[in-house]
């Protein structure tokens, strides 16, 4: 119950690579013991630095200490003075040429070492470790991981009996080989005795051998292109975006064939529109139209001369006009009368409370 591996050796020869890269055949323990030891100089020395891993590169005759470090102006010093004793010290060391490089770590919210100790320097000054935990989930999530895990354990608050806390947010799946998971670990000195403090990032997953991450921002449908199977939803693959019909295809597809007699009509609501908008009752529209005579070529009428019938028929007033106008004609004639007997009625109860309130003369 309980077993728990480590992220980084759990991936190592697989997508991860190690931090010593070095080969020997017959002195492999010296060379051991002298790595632990530069590696405890650079960790001491560099203790503000915000170094998160140092890694080692052995040939023949030099030797190279690649430092990952989130402040590599502290590592530098004035002038290159810093790492020039760095460098003095680790020749001495090693008996060998030291090539120093620094590499520096762009987003410190994203690596699990230093967000371990980040946690670990606010324990130290009596921060509350909820609060510590749930600011620095906070802070890495934002800075763009997938999930991240933060586990405390010790005299928590200084409490008598240790225990163990955990705090997390979004995924960590540990179990799956393709992830990239960052794995940190550090040490809080408090008062009470020392609190182990424990973290876990996930930054997304390997797609190659060879340790690259999936780029931020990248669809299945990208790797789908590579590996020639591509992925579906809903029918169509994702990715592909649903390009709209040409205009001249929707209007081929729309168009109907109208009989004459409805475009007729047509054209007589468009004419009684437009007049509308103009300004012009459309009664007065109607009896133009009906005056209007189309002239033919010859110069002779095409329409016949409307007639005496069709001119009334053309200046008569709609009867749904009519009908709209009456209720508001009726609301106007029967308002006087309303108010007229509604006074009447306020004066006969005034005259009657005033004779209420009269004093009785006895004869």
């Amino acid at each position: 119950m309980g077993q728990k591996v480590n992220p980084v050796g759990f991936r190592l020869g697989v997508y991860r690579g190690w931090d010593a890269r070095w080969y020997a055949d017959g002195d492999y323990l010296k060379l051991l013991h002298e790595d632990l030891a530069m590696r405890r100089i650079i960790m001491g020395r560099l203790r503000n630095a915000g170094v998160a891993r140092v890694e080692t590169e052995r040939s023949a005759t030099q030797l190279t200490v690649i430092i990952r470090t989130a402040k590599p102006g502290i590592v530098i010093g004035k002038q290159g003075a810093a790492v020039d004793a760095l460098r003095d010290e680790l020749e001495r060391i090693s008996g060998k040429k030291v090539r120093v490089t620094i590499d520096e770590i762009k987003m410190a919210d994203l690596d699990a070492q230093l967000v371990a100790e980040n946690v670990a320097a606010q324990l130290e000054k009596r921060i509350a470790f909820r609060r510590a935990i749930k600011q620095t989930i906070l802070r890495t999530m934002r800075a763009g991981a997938l999930g991240v895990k933060i586990q405390v354990s010790g005299r928590l608050g200084g409490a008598e009996m240790s225990r163990r806390e955990w705090d997390r947010d979004g995924r960590v799946p540990l179990h799956t080989l393709r992830a990239n998971i960052d794995y940190g670990k550090a040490e809080a000195r408090t008062t009470a005795g020392r609190v182990g403090v424990t973290c876990w990032i996930y930054k997304g997953d390997f797609v190659t051998a060879t340790g690259e991450p999936i780029l931020q921002g990248t669809t299945y449908a990208d790797q789908a292109e590579e590996t020639a199977q591509p992925p579906y939803s809903g029918g169509r693959p994702v990715g592909q975006t649903a390009t709209a019909p040409a205009a001249a295809e929707v209007a081929g597809a729309v168009a109907v064939e109208v009989p004459e007699e409805l475009d007729e009509e047509l054209a007589e609501l468009v004419e009684e529109a437009e007049a509308v908008a103009v300004g012009i009752p459309p009664a007065v529209a109607k009896v133009r139209a009906a005056k209007a005579v189309p002239v033919g070529r010859d110069g002779e009428t095409d329409a016949p001369v409307a007639t005496a019938p069709a001119r009334k028929a053309a200046t008569k007033v709609p009867a749904s006009t009519v009908k709209a106008k009456e209720p508001v004609a009726a609301v106007k004639k029967a308002a006087p009368r309303a108010a007229a007997k509604t006074g009447a009625k306020a004066a006969e109860k005034g005259a009657a409370a005033k004779k209420a309130r009269a004093p009785k003369v006895e004869e």
